[in-house]
């Protein structure tokens, strides 16, 4: 019979103490600017790919 591994909390605990702290020197970007910047780079490849085709 296999033994029963209980050690899930335990290996999760590091995880959990490190997404609970926050660190406030770190670059803070907004969502809305992350989509805009994915949005505006997908405008500028497809802008590039039809002037400039291969």
């Amino acid at each position: 019979m296999a033994k029963k591994n209980d050690s899930g909390f335990q290996s999760s605990a590091g995880l959990m103490r490190y997404f609970d702290s926050e660190n406030e020197k770190g670059l803070k970007i907004s969502p809305r600017a992350v989509i805009g910047l994915a949005v505006g780079l997908v405008v500028i490849v497809l802008l590039a790919n039809t002037l400039f085709p291969l």
